[in-house]
């Protein structure tokens, strides 16, 4: 049976106890994209949206909010983050954010990878939805993960 970490005895919230446990450097790489009209992503690549440099906007935004992930997401651990890199790849529909956390310490980045991916992309829309109001964010989820107790993790491809 699973032990479901975040619930004490009596069943309540808790913030996992990762005191014990070694510092170890550990790194996150989550993805997700937005999909969008071949006007939107046009106006995205030529930096002709009217709020400005789109992807600028949404990589700074991106690393801000992975720096925040323990107010934003309950029960998660205040981390002091060695870096976090956000990319983009324009595709043919829209466009792929990639974002990287790592750290050392005891317990994992993938929430602030995660995150960092979900304001990139959501900072995408606000940016460009004077283009496009009928974009779509999807496919957010975690690609690999290292170290740590648990090892190492990468998503097969589907």
């Amino acid at each position: 049976m699973t032990v479901l970490t975040h619930l004490d005895a009596q069943g309540k919230a808790r913030m996992v106890d990762v005191g014990g446990k070694a510092e170890t450097s550990r790194v996150a790489i989550a993805g997700g994209r937005i999909r969008m009209s071949s006007q939107a992503l046009d106006a995205i690549r030529d930096g002709a949206v009217p709020k400005g440099d789109v992807l600028a906007a949404a990589r700074i935004a991106g690393i801000m909010a992975a720096k925040k992930t323990a107010e934003l997401i309950p029960l998660c651990h205040p981390l002091g983050l060695d870096a976090v890199a956000v990319d983009f790849a324009l595709l043919e529909d829209g466009v792929a954010v990639t974002a990287t956390a790592s750290l050392t310490a005891r317990t994992g980045v993938e929430m602030e990878a995660m995150v960092a991916v979900s304001i990139a992309l959501l900072t995408i829309y606000d940016m460009a939805k004077v283009v496009d109001k009928a974009m779509v964010i999807d496919a957010v989820r975690l690609i690999e993960k290292r170290g740590g107790k648990s090892g190492d993790w990468k998503r097969t491809p589907a």
